[in-house]
């Protein structure tokens, strides 16, 4: 168990004798500046984690030439083996998990060669089926009052599906984890047969794996709700347009700009009721996910 401070919001400091805070993806960009935050904010381990062994112990010289002290652990977000190993090593040393960012993440240029099937299949396998076999492995190891922050895109709204049919489907309140999958993997098919945009999806699998990581969030806090751990809180988050090898160093956001509401919804106080299952934008408004409008 751990203890927030009297402090509230951004800025709280939260302490525990035991756990950890887990970081995927994040030996560069915003996954590093939120380590660098929560180094900053919370009393504890923060476990920096990448899939490259020699860039996490850079980044993590790095952090330490600054006055920091995290963790570092190998994690490939694509591989189930290293997820299932890594669990095992948290479990073993921590024995539970407060806070879990799941920041780790693909996109293809604008300009990529590669054909649109190849683009669906890999983009689809990181960005929504590593992000899920990371929550399937670990958030069993969830204490109460933890939090999980999923880490969304503007690209992640639902209204970025032109389809009302599929709209529907992904905001359906029925919607399960199974048959989310199902959908996403359609949508791979589709990219495959290379009718995607006749059946309704958009011209971008970067647009279906956040819109599922989106809808997937709302599902996670269902599921909290119903568990018997207390006050779980997952949200999905818009970190902003930032400048980071992912955007071509074109967005105009600082990485440590696009870690404000990723680091908002991680040191979120204990028994907040808002955000709680939402779509977080950068600035920390909860956005409605299914009508908008965005700002």
């Amino acid at each position: 168990m751990f203890s927030y401070s009297e402090q509230r919001g951004a800025d709280s400091l939260f302490t525990r004798p035991a756990g950890d805070i887990i970081v995927t993806g994040s030996n560069k960009g915003i996954g590093y500046a939120i380590v660098k935050g929560l180094c900053q904010k919370f009393e504890g381990d923060v476990i920096l984690t990448a899939r490259n062994a020699d860039r996490g112990k850079a980044a993590l010289k790095s952090l330490n030439e600054l006055g920091f002290q995290p963790k570092f652990h190998v994690l490939d977000v694509d591989n189930l083996e290293s997820i299932r190993t890594f669990k095992t090593f948290i479990n073993e040393t921590y024995k539970g998990i407060d806070v879990l960012v799941n920041n780790a993440a693909i996109a293809f240029k604008a300009a990529a060669t590669e054909p649109f099937a190849q683009q669906a299949r890999e983009t689809i396998r990181t960005n929504y089926f590593g992000l899920l076999n990371v929550c399937k492995e670990l958030l069993p190891l969830l204490r109460p009052h933890a939090r999980v922050v999923n880490l969304s895109s503007l690209c992640g709204h639902l209204s970025q599906i032109p389809s009302k049919k599929l709209r529907d489907t992904f905001s359906s309140s029925d919607l399960t984890e199974t048959k989310l999958t199902e959908l996403i993997n359609s949508f791979v098919k589709a990219a495959e047969d290379g009718n995607h945009t006749e059946l309704g999806w958009p011209n971008s699998a970067y647009v279906v794996s956040k819109v599922g990581v989106s809808a997937l969030t709302r599902i996670q806090q269902r599921e909290f709700d119903k568990d018997s751990r207390k006050d779980i809180i997952v949200n999905s988050v818009h970190p902003g347009y930032v400048d980071t090898d992912m955007t071509s160093h074109k967005g105009p956001l600082t990485i440590e700009e696009g870690a404000v509401a990723p680091l908002y919804c991680a040191l979120l106080p204990e028994n907040t009721d808002k955000p709680k299952g939402d779509y977080v934008w950068l600035d920390k408004r909860i956005i409605d996910w299914v009508h908008g409008p965005m700002p």
